[in-house]
């Protein structure tokens, strides 16, 4: 228990001293980075800094396998330049035993990242295209998802128009049981249209089953006029625009994936996409581990074998290659190729029986 104890206080001082080293480094760069985009917008040091600590712990959390692989190394070999490994096996604990302590770190480290360090991410992230809105003339999201269906909103020299739809086709440009309201410049609603359906085209609504009702008038019931269908709403909505509007499923919590996926489903939209990355996240905590046991299957050895270099050089190789094979899965996944389940969970599992396979060959268990 004790020896337990103490791999364990080694393995997370490691991880810990990894990855506020990573944090450092990608800030100065995000940093670089920001004052760059940013220089024509008055942007200080203060605010790329600012920017700079919304942005970087997305780039931390994606790559939070390799930081693994590399921390695991860091512990394996420290172990073995002190003998410590040396001690361990002469007191009868294999290899593969002794491996248990970590794999436990590596997963209620990976358990506590997708838990907690997930839903900070995506407030870091949405924190941080807000503030970004501020220095560019970009704006804010056009598209919201909800209980009630889609919500769109676009903009033109009439003022600001709200869209709720119950439901869309898979790129939002077809919405149906549709309601238009329009505000004026000053903020007060001056219309209202209700349609069956409404397609985009370029600058315009093609609106079918259009009733419109004027707010300002005084009973606007009374003058309500029902529109022809074909009738042409202007917009200056695009299809890009609604496309990009969707951001990321990273930028959603984790625990209100399920909600969002089902929202998205009833309002006509793919959700593949997001469903495949809840599986990659419910996965985390076995891909840590493999990593973890990748870099054992190399590293844990003496220094007096040699070729101690080399044994590194392979373990982070191998480990970029995993985080490599699960980038090209998920592709795979969101394009349909494969199954999501499959796309998910077969490169930890895969990493894992891989590295086990090689430990086993190594120790003589």
């Amino acid at each position: 228990m004790i020896l337990s104890r103490y791999i364990a206080r080694r393995f997370l001082m490691t991880v810990t001293q990894v990855f506020m080293i990573f944090f450092g480094i990608l800030m100065l760069i995000d940093m670089v980075e920001q004052l760059r985009r940013f220089s024509g917008n008055g942007v200080g040091l203060a605010e790329a800094a600012r920017l700079s600590l919304m942005n970087v712990p997305e780039t931390q959390y994606r790559i939070l396998p390799l930081i693994f692989v590399i921390a695991a190394i860091a512990l394996f070999l420290a172990l073995a330049r002190s003998s410590e490994l040396v001690v361990v096996r002469a007191a009868g604990r294999s290899g593969l035993r002794f491996l248990v302590t970590p794999v436990l770190v590596a997963l209620v480290i990976g358990t506590l990242a997708v838990a907690v360090m997930n839903p900070l991410v995506a407030a870091t992230s949405k924190a941080y295209e807000d503030l970004r809105a501020r220095y560019t003339a970009g704006g804010n999201s056009v598209l919201s998802v909800s209980d009630s269906g889609l919500w769109l909103r676009q903009g033109g020299s009439y003022g600001q128009t709200v869209i709720q739809a119950t439901r869309a086709n898979l790129d939002g440009t077809e919405l149906f049981d549709v309601t238009f309201l329009t505000f004026g410049p000053e903020g007060v609603p001056v219309s209202r249209v209700e349609a069956t359906s409404a397609q985009l085209t370029p600058g315009a609504w093609i609106v079918d089953g259009g009733k419109l009702w004027t707010l300002t008038d005084p009973n606007p019931e009374l003058s309500a006029v029902q529109w022809p269908d074909g009738t042409r709403l202007p917009s200056d909505l695009t299809a890009e625009r609604i496309r990009d509007s969707f951001g990321t499923p990273a930028a959603v919590p984790v625990w209100q994936l399920p909600s969002y996926i089902a929202g998205l489903e009833r309002a006509g939209f793919s959700a593949r996409s997001y469903r495949l990355w809840f599986q990659m996240e419910l996965a985390q905590p076995l891909l840590l581990t493999a990593m973890v046991l990748v870099a054992a299957g190399f590293t844990m050895r003496h220094t007096r074998f040699g070729r101690t270099g080399i044994m590194v050089l392979y373990a982070i190789l191998c480990g970029f290659a995993l985080f490599f094979l699960r980038n090209f899965a998920q592709a795979l996944g969101e394009s349909g190729q494969i199954p999501i389940a499959l796309a998910a969970w077969s490169p930890p599992v895969a990493a894992v029986l891989l590295a086990l396979g090689l430990l086993l060959h190594l120790e003589d268990g």
